[in-house]
């Protein structure tokens, strides 16, 4: 049996924490999964760490795995750091603030087993996907933000700003080490990387949830780090093709 390790990055998430454990934990017991939960939080004042070891009673800690840092270090790292402590074939990356809802996770895991992809994305924009609870604003914030990336690299994925994914955790690690942008622009940055590193990709359609508790860490300066780090991996591709280009 495959073994899998949900990545939880969190700040500030003491009311989300206890109840998206517990769905997830209802999703393991529902489908007999092998799976752990490994939280990196970044000195969250709320309590979010004290929620978790709450959780650590009732599921024990070999299930919950919490790794707690001393601020706020971005992301990215919160990813590095977590992927050292999983012990899974398969990394799961999703938020813990609701918008990604574990009922999809045995969708992703049967995508994966059915076909033998590398990395399984849910989509809010094929199918049955969706979203919910987002002012027109953000809609056209992300709308923009698919449509700018899509129109620069050439993507395969319908929806690449999105986080709620499926890695082999080697192709994680590789994805990981390519990448050059640790802030909104993560996202993107990693399954475009994915894609020109050769690996396959699959997508799942999802419904996408606007958070129940605490405020969006999105705003300004996430927007702007967003189409920088966009320019940088246009230039990264565009290099990339001109070598390949350059062989034949």
């Amino acid at each position: 049996m495959a073994k899998y390790s949900i990545l939880l990055p969190t700040y500030q998430e003491r009311e989300n924490i206890p109840i998206i454990i517990a769905l997830i934990m209802r999703e393991v017991q529902k489908h007999n999964l092998d799976l752990e939960i490994v939280i990196v939080d970044d000195n969250s004042p709320d309590g979010t760490q004290d929620a978790v070891k709450q959780c650590q009673k009732i599921y024990g800690e070999d299930k919950i795995i919490l790794h707690g840092r001393p601020g706020k270090l971005g992301l990215g790292s919160a990813y590095m750091d977590g992927m050292k402590l999983c012990k899974g074939d398969f990394v799961i990356l999703m938020d813990a603030d609701f918008s990604h809802h574990p009922k999809f996770i045995i969708e992703y895991i049967k995508r994966q087993q059915e076909t033998g992809c590398d990395i399984v994305t849910g989509t809010r924009y094929q199918g049955n996907g969706g979203v919910y609870g987002w002012n027109l604003m953000r809609k056209l914030v992300s709308r923009g933000a698919n449509f700018l990336a899509t129109f620069l690299l050439n993507p395969k994925a319908s929806d690449l700003t999105g986080s709620f994914r499926l890695y082999k955790k080697e192709a994680l690690q590789n994805v990981m080490n390519a990448i050059k942008s640790w802030g909104y622009v993560f996202q993107m940055e990693a399954i475009v990387r994915a894609q020109y590193l050769g690996y396959k990709i699959e997508e799942v359609p999802i419904t996408f949830c606007d958070r129940i508790y605490g405020d969006s860490k999105m705003g300004a300066m996430e927007i702007v780090q967003y189409l920088s780090g966009l320019k940088t991996i246009f230039m990264d591709i565009q290099s990339i093709m001109l070598k390949k280009n350059h062989k034949f």
